[in-house]
């Protein structure tokens, strides 16, 4: 499990060999820490940290949310017309403000806030300095102070340690001590470990981590999964069938479907007594890709691309928190796991069950609200080239909407063999709560 994290300030000193006696002008390098692509990059580098490390999705809608709260707070100061998260988000107080008459880059703060958290959060820590050094070398080299880059990332680090601390009262280091989750065997309606690692449920707690906006883990509490009965002609039944000749009549366009909407973090290959494993990106990871075709696509600014990701990345979050809370509490047994025993035991869903119970489906609940998220603030109708997955080896798929790409993950479950349409279906209606809960009382940029 992930250790307890800690706020690391790495000195910058040694990093920024020069302090030039006479800075230049400003507006030599100001549109240059202003391009939206560092932000880009760091993103980019974080989510290539979490395939490393191997971060379930729970735990990477984390990471993910507060490197970009902090950017979010540094960099809101600085334009007009933005709000503070300060007194929004659960517990989160008001970040120091730079001290009076600091000459600072307030791009360049956003950038090592960001770096500052997401380093405290993740395994490899080496990797992302790795990173930042070199983005710090490129930003010398293009004429960027060392004075400059030393006050900023200095600031930076004093946001990163207040979002921090926030952080460490979340409840994330004290679910690393619960119990593991326990299998109730007596009960033939109840989740049990699955082909082929059998592994333990993943994040059986999640729904104690405090969420970000929404009120609790159960404030969206969907209607209860269809009840279990495998006699013949009852509705579950028909629901399990339906699982097993969706997979059995797959075409290449539903195969595609399944597979490109994937996003199981760590899958197992078996070949007699040899295994082997893939990473690639979790659910939420998929949908930062989109925020920044997204982004990019819009030519948005820094402010806009920094707003974009937070609100996404805060509206996945609190979907996983929601969602996680329900896949505990209704516990249902996967389609697998069914169809083995009572229709085909040699029957195998196209995509790797994942390790935690049927209902709701992640993906469902959380690409819904993240593209109701991304619609409030883009529209509802706008066309994109969905490259996310392109460097996992699939190939792109063009969408009309961000609603096209959700309902697309969410059908993608059923096409995969790993969930019943009630959990899809009514996966799709929590998101949809979720996801209008966050724009309607997640007030950033005011009207």
């Amino acid at each position: 499990m992930k250790r307890m994290f800690r706020l690391i300030v790495i000195p910058i000193f040694g990093l920024l060999f020069f302090t030039t006696a006479c800075e230049p002008d400003p507006s030599t390098y100001m549109g240059l820490v202003q391009d939206p692509n560092y932000y880009h990059e760091v993103h980019q580098n974080l989510t290539d940290i979490i395939v490393y490390d191997i971060f379930s999705p729970p735990q990477a809608s984390r990471i993910y949310a507060y490197p970009n709260i902090a950017a979010y707070e540094v960099l809101a100061q600085a334009h007009e017309g933005y709000q503070s998260l300060a007194g929004q988000l659960h517990e989160l107080t008001p970040v120091p403000a730079p001290k009076a008459g600091s000459d600072i880059s307030m791009p360049l703060a956003a950038l090592e806030a960001f770096m500052v958290v997401g380093r405290a959060l993740i395994f490899s820590e080496q990797k992302q300095m790795d990173f930042r050094n070199k983005m710090v070398a490129d930003l010398q080299a293009k004429g960027v102070p060392s004075s400059v880059l030393k006050r900023s990332f200095a600031y930076g680090q004093e946001v990163a340690a207040h979002i921090l601390a926030w952080a460490d009262k979340d409840n994330y280091k004290q679910t690393r001590t619960f119990p593991r989750f326990s299998v109730n065997t007596d009960d033939p309606s109840r989740w049990t470990p699955t082909p082929p690692d059998y592994m333990d449920g993943i994040e059986p707690h999640w729904n104690k981590i405090r969420p970000f906006i929404i009120d609790s883990a159960t404030q969206f509490i969907p209607i209860p999964p269809t009840a279990y009965d495998m006699s013949e002609g009852s509705l579950f039944h028909q629901e399990v069938l339906e699982v097993y000749e969706a997979v059995n009549g797959l075409d290449k366009e539903k195969t595609e479907i399944a597979e490109f909407w994937d996003c199981n973090p760590f899958v197992t290959h078996h070949k007699g007594h040899v295994m082997y494993a893939t990473k690639k990106i979790t659910p939420g990871g998929h949908w930062i890709g989109i925020t920044k075709i997204t982004c990019k696509k819009a030519n948005a600014d820094l402010m806009e691309t920094i707003n974009t990701y937070t609100r996404t990345s805060i509206a996945l979050a609190d979907a996983f928190i929601s969602c996680w809370d329900e896949k505990y509490r209704s516990n249902l047994i996967r389609p697998q796991t069914v169809i083995n025993k009572f229709i085909d035991e040699d029957w195998n869903p196209l995509l790797q069950t994942p390790p935690f119970p049927e209902y709701t489906s992640g993906h469902s609940v959380i690409s819904t609200a993240a593209a109701i998220t991304l619609t409030d603030l883009y529209g509802e109708s706008f066309p994109f080239i969905d490259s996310t997955e392109v460097r996992y080896g699939l190939t792109a798929r063009t969408f009309d909407s961000f609603l096209d790409a959700s309902s697309e993950a969410a059908i993608s479950r059923l096409y995969g063999g790993i969930h019943y349409m009630p959990a899809i279906s009514q996966g799709v209606e929590q998101g949809k709560k979720v996801g209008n809960y966050v724009v309607e009382n997640l007030v950033t940029k005011q009207q």
